[in-house]
């Protein structure tokens, strides 16, 4: 399933909230409305029902609040350990300019058109590879290196190709291309399943009500979990298709668990304590009731 490891691989997860600036636009009659007239009007736009009042709202609609990254880079030496890192955008949440759209997905794509990595999701290519391409289109960021795309295959990264190796949605591979209910599967499904920790401590249906409440920094905590745990997914992917020896695959997963240790050590990465503690319950719930 997993063909190659690039250089750089960037582990990633967008988190996104309807946009009541965009029921300004569609709505002209609706500029002036509090912002909970506009998400309702948009998600009566987005077929609403009494059995389901708050429908997905189409990508281009929505409004990116959080873009978080599990970012390895290779070996400088050979026999060496890779090289570790856990950002997220907005760096400071609790900064209205740092939450500002235009600077969460300026940023983001900013570094992948400079550095290219492999990209690495779950159900990317179906959401938030095309909603990080929409809301570029409809903020005005200029996209090089991420939206480009070569004349042929082989001249240049294609992140939107389904050929290449540039962008890898791990709900593609491992439902091997297939729908319906036999093949569906979530993010907190195959993790937990595979002894990652899932959801644990929110959902994304929750993300609109901690925004709503000024709870942004729980925003960008809960998508670090996300981005984490689509890691540790792609790291077991990759051993069981022979890209990593078990020794290899185990060395990768502790120098994970030593990245967040260290960074609970510190005041503003606190949060990925409890993390750590639901890897450590499904870590031992495996030893206990071996598969």
């Amino acid at each position: 399933m997993i063909r190659t490891i690039g250089d750089t691989v960037v582990a990633f997860d967008c988190e996104w909230i309807p946009d009541a600036n965009a029921a300004r636009a569609l709505f002209p009659d609706a500029a002036d409305l509090p912002e909970g007239e506009l998400l309702a009007r948009l998600w009566a736009h987005n077929g609403a029902t009494p059995e389901d009042p708050r429908p997905f709202v189409r990508l281009m609609q929505s409004r990116v609040v959080s873009v978080a990254m599990l970012m390895r880079s290779a070996p400088k030496v050979k026999g060496g350990d890779p090289e570790l890192r856990l950002v997220w955008l907005p760096k400071d949440p609790d900064d209205a300019a740092c939450r500002a759209e235009r600077k969460v997905v300026g940023s983001f794509l900013a570094a992948i058109g400079r550095s290219q990595p492999q990209l690495v999701g779950f159900n990317s290519r179906s959401s938030d590879l095309r909603i990080l391409a929409q809301r570029a289109l409809a903020l005005g960021i200029p996209a090089k290196g991420f939206l480009s795309h070569p004349a042929k295959p082989w001249e240049g990264v294609d992140y939107f190709a389904r050929d290449n190796d540039c962008s890898i949605d791990l709900m593609d591979l491992i439902a091997g291309g297939f729908s319906g209910r036999a093949a569906a599967l979530s993010l907190h499904e195959a993790a937990t399943l595979c002894g990652i920790p899932g959801k644990f401590d929110a959902h994304g249906d929750q993300v609109l009500d901690l925004w709503q409440q000024g709870r942004y920094r729980e925003i960008v905590q809960y998508n670090c979990y996300d981005a984490i745990t689509t890691y540790l997914l792609w790291l077991r992917l990759a051993w069981v298709s022979g890209r990593f020896q078990t020794d290899q695959y185990e060395n990768e997963q502790a120098l994970v668990r030593e990245l967040l240790m260290g960074l609970c050590d510190e005041p503003a990465t606190a949060f990925l304590e409890p993390y750590l503690m639901e890897w450590d319950r499904l870590t031992d719930l495996r030893e206990r009731f071996p598969l």
